[in-house]
């Protein structure tokens, strides 16, 4: 029932749930483009900016627009759909913060762990880089920002156009594989695709699908939420690279070659399996089938109750 979520908006017309993505696409072409077409490579471009500006006001500037989308989303559920940001949310009644919580909490510990346990099997491949000025500044930036960036990248992809699409459709399945399709597309401009080549979009597609399957199969973004922040936010502050998109004063530098390996392709074909079904364990899912590619119901199957949107 979260794609059905969509009918509680007051404002009818598909075409609402389309202007966003749209100017949002069109902007990551150009984007794209002038990457593309510039004189100066990607990692030199972000190498002088960082230069004159400091690591920690060029990952501020880089954060901005993505955290400000955040607030653009839910003032266009609420102003324009006229629909709660609940319902966006998740199909319960309430947003589930619990949820949130346990999957930042997993993914930002199991993180650690994996990154601890490839510093002792390549140690060298990282440099201790803690400085406790930046680094505060860092955290600071990092809570403030980081938070608002992948909640609007959430409620982009797996809120705002998983719900149009699916209704649009008429099923899941069209929605499922566009968004993890697009979210994948949004980092072809990263400086992390120009040094490994494309196939390190297995990886970026790969996380969309598996955000987008467990925000059906919760029925809401609650999951994919706690994830995204921990993943992006201890991402940062535990270690970088000079050939990532987060290049900040962060714990380490790891210093090894760039090079598309093995790792790139492990969290998609064994680590996100395996939290799947951790997440489908904890909050006993079933029905896969019907949730991942079955039909979404139309307006006139549900219920005055299962349409009534009295939330935030």
């Amino acid at each position: 029932m979260y794609i059905e979520q969509g009918y509680k908006g007051k404002t009818r017309g598909l075409w609402k749930y389309f202007i966003i993505p749209t100017a949002f696409i069109i902007l990551m072409i150009f984007n794209y483009i002038a990457v593309k077409a510039s004189p100066v490579p990607l990692d030199k471009l972000m190498g002088d900016m960082i230069k004159q500006f400091g690591r920690n006001t060029v990952f501020a500037i880089n954060l901005f627009p993505l955290a400000m989308g955040f607030f653009l989303v839910l003032g266009w559920t609420k102003l324009v759909h006229r629909q709660s940001v609940t319902s966006l949310t998740t199909a319960r009644k309430k947003i589930d913060f619990k949820r949130i919580g346990f999957s930042f909490a997993f993914w930002g510990l199991l993180t650690v762990f994996l990154f601890a346990v490839g510093f002792v099997l390549s140690p060298n491949d990282f440099v201790f880089n803690f400085k406790v000025g930046p680094f505060i500044a860092l955290a600071i930036i990092s809570l403030l920002l980081i938070p608002l960036q992948t909640s609007f990248e959430e409620y982009l992809f797996r809120g705002h156009m998983m719900q149009g699409l699916g209704l649009l459709a008429g099923n899941k399945l069209v929605p499922l594989i566009i968004t993890s399709v697009l979210f994948g597309v949004m980092h072809m401009a990263n400086p992390e695709v120009e040094t490994l080549g494309y196939g390190i979009m297995v990886y970026y597609i790969g996380t969309g699908f598996f955000l987008g399957i467990i925000t059906l199969m919760d029925e809401g973004l609650e999951l994919a939420l706690g994830f995204h922040a921990a993943n992006n936010l201890i991402g940062a502050l535990l270690v970088t690279a000079d050939w990532t998109v987060f290049q900040t004063d962060s714990i380490y530098v790891d210093v090894s070659k760039p090079e598309l390996g093995w790792d790139i392709f492990v969290p998609v074909l064994v680590i996100y399996p395996i939290l799947i079904f951790l997440f489908a364990r904890k909050y006993k899912w079933t029905n896969w089938k019907e949730k991942l590619t079955g039909k979404v119901l139309k307006e006139e199957e549900l219920s005055p109750e299962q349409l009534t949107d009295n939330a935030f």
